[in-house]
């Protein structure tokens, strides 16, 4: 008998994406938290290494690897952000340039070994995600949204927000 975990997968991966090519303003607002400050540098790092042109910024990650039927017994969960990179026309990743750090786990016999073996995972596990996120319409949605607020943001006669 084959079983998956509670939601039909093995691996769940969660993220928010931003597509660089849209990020317009890279000024930390004055009354920014020192957290989003640190965002907003590595934001700006992250364009700085690899540009705006099919490059994807995923913030939020996490990524969870059950080891075993029982969430409770030999789940491994790890959180990710940094840069997606896609081909010619956002239809293929190319690379995933992600910091990935240890969250929680339920895993007794958990070692170091694991841990970077795992941690090296969640990269390749992001790659195959991405594709699927692209394949889902989900990229083109995110942009439909963005193109929304940034056309509201040039309509003079609508406030849209600030850091939007």
């Amino acid at each position: 008998m084959s079983e998956t975990a509670p939601n039909g997968t093995w691996v769940e991966i969660e993220f928010d994406c931003m597509p660089l090519r849209t990020v317009t303003r890279l000024d930390v607002p004055l009354d920014a938290s020192p957290k989003y400050e640190q965002f907003v540098l590595r934001v700006k790092a992250a364009m700085a290494k690899h540009g705006t042109h099919n490059s994807f910024y995923l913030h939020n990650g996490s990524c969870v690897f059950h080891l075993t039927n029982d969430p409770n017994v030999g789940s491994v969960a790890f959180a990710f952000e940094g840069t997606v990179l896609t081909g010619e026309k956002d239809l293929h990743t190319k690379a995933v340039h992600v910091t990935v750090s240890l969250a929680r786990e339920t895993c007794a016999w958990l070692n170091e070994p694991m841990v970077e073996f795992l941690a090296e995972s969640v990269k390749h596990a992001v790659l195959v995600e991405f594709d699927r996120y692209i394949k889902a319409g989900d990229l083109e949605k995110t942009r439909e949204r963005i193109a929304k607020i940034q056309q509201q943001s040039d309509d003079p006669d609508l406030f849209a927000g600030m850091y939007l």
